[in-house]
């Protein structure tokens, strides 16, 4: 298959978001952290004018909105988010929709399941409980019987929702399932989890539920030293990973096959990590077998950096700490869980700057749809013609690869080498020295109605177009007599101040063209070229900016 066929298959391809919208009013698993988002910065900043940039400090566990269960969990010397390859999180699937068959407290079995859809060995199973009407971001649910009769969503999401009887679970190792996405707060029962202990209440409507239809107890259904956490436990040493509070578009699936993502954050020190989960099913002119055979031959290449706190942040702005909550030695049988909560600025490891970043009446990454985050895209490889605080120009980019109308551009400078998981790792190169853009670049971007960029270094800036100029007044020396040795004037002539400090954000972010920033490991062999490019960003609703997942797909 030609590359432009695959990329024009790829954009005419049905996708379909199947994530949570992330808020501060998402509820976390109960007892642990809530999202919390505070601005350190405002665009009304003290340098030229008030051209600053908003900037926010963020405080999480990674156990709320849409997520992707790591193994380290409850298996503290399995496998990190971080090294856990795209290709095990992505595949053929299905959705299957026992909404009308499951109620509050009650179990599904596999039968519920193989009798709406076929479930494949090997097969990414998303299972549709209803649940997802619970969510914080759904309608509310009527009820005369229930206190002001309005449910309540954190009692539906996390308390009554359904879960696996206990055959489930052989079952789906037997059946060699990749993944096993739910639409509700666990996995598992919640009476199979610490809620049993903190809600008797619930756990009493739950066995009375129990008794009733099966006519035994809780613990002689499930003992609690065998199915205590059963799930998070068992399934993932076995390499079956776990998508929790899934939502979106999953209605428009049911009991549909469909090619299944789930894109994580790669955290390398921590448990779980946000995700992007989506599903693709195949354009008008595909058939089904056609365009799976398709997508098992496509090549991600991952060009994004793994998340650490060891990953250096933008000049000022606060680095990634994590806390951990809880360890696997807990309480319950022993059988606890790896837990932490986490505290960051957005500006380090491979992130996508959202509008709201330096426009403050743009949109939110939440706010922002799909398909603006995927498309067309170009990769311009410009290694071998830039160097420390050098600029670059449309002409290098359309020297070396074709540039279209409504493209996502990726540009690779080379830097990526100098970022801190390198051997050639050189802080300073990569935060001060690498090359930035034109004066004609940001209107050439406009021109080409580039969708959105991407970089491999700290900043889509040049250096010495943002406060760096201000820190490290020697390296603008440096770069300016570079610009006076090539252009024959100074930096203020090229770049006079009003118009192009930080011009990548100020002058395209208004036109909702922006970037993502820190690009880099697969980047490192890509050659320049065309791509299907996806933004995989998690979708938080206040969010100014955000970390996501960033692949390249090619056939």
């Amino acid at each position: 298959m030609q590359r432009e066929e695959f990329i024009n298959l790829m954009s005419n391809a049905k996708w379909f978001d199947l994530t949570q919208a992330m808020s501060i009013f998402t509820p976390p698993w109960p007892g642990e952290m809530p999202l919390q988002v505070q601005f350190f910065k405002r665009v009304t900043g003290s340098f030229i004018g008030g051209q600053g940039a908003n900037g926010q400090l963020i405080e999480w566990s990674n156990n709320t909105g849409t997520h992707l269960v790591g193994q380290r969990a409850f298996h503290s010397g399995e496998r990190a988010i971080a090294d856990i390859p795209l290709a095990d999180l992505c595949g053929e699937g299905v959705i299957v929709d026992i909404s009308d068959a499951v109620s509050d407290y009650s179990l599904y079995t596999p039968e519920m399941i193989t009798s709406r859809a076929e479930v494949k060995a090997g097969d990414i199973l998303i299972i549709n409980t209803g649940y997802h009407k619970y969510g914080w971001d759904q309608p509310d649910v009527y009820n005369d019987a229930a206190q002001g009769g309005i449910e309540s969503k954190e009692f539906g999401f996390y308390l009554r929702h359904p879960g696996p009887a206990p055959e489930f679970f052989q079952w789906a190792l037997d059946m060699k399932l990749k993944l096993i996405g739910v639409d509700c707060g666990c996995a598992e029962h919640p009476m199979n989890t610490n809620l049993r202990y903190m809600h008797t209440r619930e756990f009493e409507k739950a066995e009375a539920k129990l008794q009733a239809m099966h006519g035994k107890t809780w613990d002689e259904l499930f003992p609690q030293e065998e199915y205590y956490e059963l799930t998070h436990i068992t399934v993932p040493k076995a390499g079956l990973l776990l998508a929790e509070s899934l939502g979106g578009q999953i209605n428009e699936l049911s009991n549909q096959r469909a090619w299944v993502m789930i894109q994580p954050v790669p955290f390398m020190e921590v448990e779980s990590a946000w995700s992007r989960a989506v599903a693709l099913q195949p354009p008008a002119n595909l058939s089904a077998d056609e365009f799976f055979a398709m997508m098992h031959s496509a090549e991600m290449l991952d060009m994004t950096l793994p998340f650490s706190v060891q990953t250096p942040q933008w000049a000022n702005y606060i680095p990634l700490s994590i806390n951990y909550t809880k360890r696997v030695g807990g309480q319950y049988f022993g059988l606890g869980r790896n837990n932490a909560h986490c505290r960051a600025s957005f500006h380090l490891a491979t992130h996508m700057d959202g509008e709201k970043h330096f426009h403050g009446g743009g949109r939110t990454i939440g706010e922002t749809p799909l398909d603006y985050w995927i498309g067309p895209g170009a990769v311009a490889d410009i290694s071998d013609v830039v160097s420390d605080t050098s600029v670059y120009t449309p002409e290098m980019i359309e020297a070396v690869v074709d540039v279209q109308a409504g493209d996502i551009l990726i540009i690779k400078t080379g830097y990526h080498k100098y970022g801190w998981n390198s051997p050639d790792s050189n802080e300073f190169r990569y935060m001060i020295r690498h090359p930035g853009p034109s004066p004609d670049f940001a209107d050439w971007c406009l021109e080409k109605k580039i969708k959105w960029l991407g970089i491999d270094c700290v900043a889509m800036e040049h250096p010495m177009n943002t406060i760096q100029r201000v820190f490290h007044p020697k390296t603008f020396e440096e770069a300016n007599q570079k610009l006076i040795d090539k252009f024959g004037k100074d930096w203020d002539e090229v770049y006079p101040l009003d118009k192009y400090y930080q011009d990548m954000h100020l002058n395209l972010f208004p036109k909702s063209v922006v970037h993502a920033e820190n690009l880099g490991s697969a980047l490192a062999h890509m050659q320049s070229g065309r791509y299907f490019i996806g933004c995989f960003v998690q979708k938080g609703m206040e969010l100014a900016s955000c970390w996501g997942r960033f692949v390249a797909f090619k056939e």
